[in-house]
């Protein structure tokens, strides 16, 4: 009972989180606030209290929000910043673990080198949703957000295997080479992508066997559908291979396999209703536990520094700004590096990061935000390196309060700076953007009326269908109207989209006037729910054709 309820209260208090910054008389991004609100519902007042589970957690939120991202992420723009990507993924990564590693045991010399390395790693992975939940859809330049969203999807997968084999070294389970953490890096990252690809391409053939066997099912299609991501994550742990990149490699296959396109337009909406919620819900789940642990955190590193001679309680929140810098210079330089590299290094085929100015370097820089995985992994370094002798993982406390810390810090200061630095960035080309619309349009408009034309002749010297010439072409006329404007007007296109879009507006009124009158006719029974049921699926199909077209609504 207790489960349930602390499930219905974190659920109401991602959905309040929503009403809350359209409220708030200034403008606060929504991760900040869920923050807040976690956190003050863990004050001893409310008494909430979540044992934060890292395994559970990766579990439960961290494959469905990545394969949504990766199903969102077209191939050919993760193939067109590969260069950037595993140099940002792999190469940062290694980077920041050896160089903030050193740093921070220079800072704390009672801390074990290899516990150092713990903390670097699991501070090199970046969070791209507290980025999207910060700067907003549409602000950040198209071609930057592309590469840090890259960025973020596959670094996790490092950081993490690097703090398993720091974890592996302190507590004694195996001793460090190079050899053997390249071999089983590799081991891990790979055997992640292929067990993603495998276990998605073997469940969209059964899915599509399931449409065609069970027909327009969008409930058990939905259903099957959210389960892939924890399958793909599951069989991947289980042969201990990284479950995150197998959750990112099923988001990307399965964008590829076809499923969505042979599945009803029903389930089509549907499913994208359903992820859309989910992915809300999820994020929010996230940052509010986060909050919630936050005094817990604070309390027992207090508690430990004091018990601790070695070190002053002040210093941890010294170490915290100083080693978030030490992260942001080493991000500057890197990308600095890799711009002028590149263009030294791919003279033929420059990288994108060539074309960046310094102003995108530190945005870039900025934009690097801890989040979920950096709090997972801190708190799944375990407490025992020796659970027969009872010997404490050595500081402890300390990775874990400075690994809050600067989550913490880097959401605020990216919260700060970002909108700064991103004032007068144009984010998406808006010239090139028409440009591809208008092809697009013009070439769906010959396509449909070609079919059409088609469709029409087959039914003329079809014997069964039996419709006369003359009906056949007002049908085809009618259905061909709009689409022959469209080409007609080609060099006009600012009238012929001005008409559509008058008559989509007309089309939407009359659809409204039909579901009152509906609604109307069910009132005064003259039909049944069933028939009422059955027309306002029609027309709520239709409208949300018509409204996602309608720029006036």
């Amino acid at each position: 009972m207790d489960i349930f309820l602390t499930i219905l209260v974190l659920t109401l208090a991602v959905s309040l989180s929503g009403v809350v910054t359209r409220i708030l008389p200034f403008q606060a991004p929504l991760p900040i606030i869920q923050i807040v609100i976690g956190a003050i519902l863990a004050l001893p007042y409310f008494g909430m209290h979540v044992t934060f589970d890292p395994n559970l957690f990766l579990l439960l939120f961290i494959p469905p929000l990545l394969f949504s991202d990766g199903w969102k992420t077209p191939l050919r723009e993760l193939i067109a910043n590969s260069r950037e990507i595993i140099g940002l993924a792999l190469v940062l990564v290694l980077i920041t673990v050896i160089g903030i590693g050193y740093l921070i045991h220079w800072m704390l010399p009672g801390l074990p080198l290899v516990a150092a390395f713990a903390l670097a790693a699991v501070l090199s992975p970046t969070d791209a949703v507290a980025l999207s939940g910060i700067v907003g859809k549409g602000r950040m330049p198209h071609r930057l957000m592309g590469v840090l969203e890259g960025e973020a999807l596959m670094n996790d997968a490092s950081g993490l295997v690097a703090l398993k084999f720091a974890i592996l070294v302190v507590t004694g389970v195996m001793e460090f080479s190079v050899s053997t953490a390249s071999v089983e890096f590799v081991k891990v990252a790979f055997g992640g992508l292929f067990v993603g690809i495998a276990v998605t391409w073997l469940y969209s053939r059964a899915l599509m066997l399931m449409i065609r066997w069970r027909g327009d099912d969008p409930a058990t299609q939905i259903v099957m559908l959210l389960l892939l991501p924890f399958a793909s994550y599951l069989v991947a742990e289980h042969l201990h291979t990284s479950g995150i990149l197998a959750a990112v490699a099923a988001g990307i296959t399965f964008n590829h396999t076809g499923v969505m396109r042979q599945a009803s337009i029903a389930t089509r909406l549907r499913a994208n209703g359903v992820w859309t919620m989910l992915e809300f819900v999820f994020n929010g789940m996230v940052f509010i536990m986060l909050g919630l642990q936050l005094p817990d955190i604070l309390t027992s590193s207090f508690s430990q520094a004091e018990a601790d001679k070695s070190i002053e309680t002040w210093t941890l929140f010294l170490y915290v700004p100083l080693i978030y810098i030490a992260l942001l210079v080493l991000r500057f330089i890197w990308f600095f590096c890799m711009k002028k590299g590149g263009d030294l290094m791919f003279k033929k085929k420059p990288m994108i990061l060539s074309q960046y100015s310094i102003k995108d370097i530190f945005i870039a820089t900025f934009s690097g935000v801890r989040g979920a995985i950096t709090l997972a992994g801190v708190l799944s370094i375990p407490l025992l390196t020796d659970i027969e002798n009872g010997i404490p993982f050595p500081g402890r406390y300390q990775l874990v309060f400075i690994a809050t810390g600067i989550i913490l810090i880097s959401i605020i200061v990216a919260i700060v700076i970002l909108p700064f630095l991103l004032k007068g960035v144009q984010a998406v080309d808006h010239k090139a953007l028409e440009a591809e619309q208008r092809i697009a349009r013009l070439a769906m408009a010959e396509a449909a009326i070609h079919t059409i034309n088609k469709m029409q002749e087959h039914l003329s010297h079809d014997a069964e269908e039996n419709y006369d010439d003359e009906l056949l072409q007002e049908a085809s006329m009618n259905a061909t109207t709009t689409l022959r404007r469209r080409l007609d007007n080609r060099d006009n296109e600012e009238r012929s989209l001005a008409l559509e879009g008058l008559e989509r507006r007309f089309m939407l009124a009359g659809l409204r006037a039909e579901r009152s009158k509906l609604y109307k006719l069910r009132a005064r029974k003259e039909i049944s729910n069933d028939t009422m049921n059955m027309i306002l699926h029609d027309l709520d199909l239709l409208e949300a054709v018509l409204i996602d077209k309608d720029p006036h609504h």
